[in-house]
């Protein structure tokens, strides 16, 4: 697979089989994260990888958090957009997807809730990746860099027959990730990546979600 059908090909994946992943492709993955660019060599990012029982506890903790509504505290701020933009339009446009592919009907709360749970559990991926930095940065100044290994890992996973999803529910609730993965003060938490084999009979990992027209977004001067 070269690198642009790599790119072409990557999907989020919200469904998983429980086959374990091992060290090896893990580590191999994350030395392509490694590899890229950051602000004058910088190299903002650290990972922590979770698996197996510590993985379970860390899902169960955060659905509980979820289900006693208490309320998040994410270490930096999550992506959001005005109800009449654009963006919001795509977001809709991808939970109405979702739901018509999981048969999830728009007044079924329990299926609503249930779905909500799956995000919080990794979507029930074997492997949780967290992705830090250090506190001693600026709040926004790594995040492009942390952005660039992120799709470096996701797409390197795609050499081992293997999915991901990249996802902020994971890491809404830090002071939980903070005890179960002895997280010092000094770092921030910023994204989550789930991964593991998809699992291809789950109905939301056949959706497939269209970009805007190269038209749409760019403009060409000099040509």
């Amino acid at each position: 697979m070269d690198i642009i059908e790599a790119i072409h090909q990557r999907k989020s994946i919200r469904g998983f089989k429980p086959d374990p992943v091992s060290k090896d492709i893990l580590s191999e993955i994350l030395e392509s994260g490694c590899k890229a660019p950051s602000a004058m060599n910088t190299q903002p990012w650290e990972f922590i990888v979770i698996t197996g029982d510590v993985l379970n506890k860390l899902k169960s903790a955060l659905v509980e958090k979820l289900n006693n509504s208490e309320p998040t505290q994410p270490e930096h701020q999550v992506v959001s957009w005005s109800n009449d933009s654009i963006y919001r339009k795509r977001q809709i446009e991808l939970a109405k997807g979702l739901f018509k592919v999981m048969d999830i009907p728009r007044e079924d709360k329990k299926k609503r809730a249930e779905w909500m749970e799956r995000g919080f559990r990794f979507f029930d991926a074997p492997v949780g990746i967290l992705m830090l930095t250090n506190n001693s940065l600026s709040d926004s100044g790594p995040l492009l860099d942390v952005g660039a290994a992120m799709q470096n890992i996701c797409l390197a996973a795609l050499k081992f027959g293997l999915g991901t999803c990249i996802e902020d529910q994971s890491v809404l609730y830090p002071a939980v990730l903070r005890e179960i993965a002895d997280i010092p003060d000094n770092k921030r938490i910023i994204i989550a990546i789930a991964l593991g084999y998809p699992d291809w009979d789950f109905p939301a990992n056949q959706l497939s979600i269209g970009r805007e027209s190269l038209d749409n977004n760019t403009r060409w001067i000099g040509f």
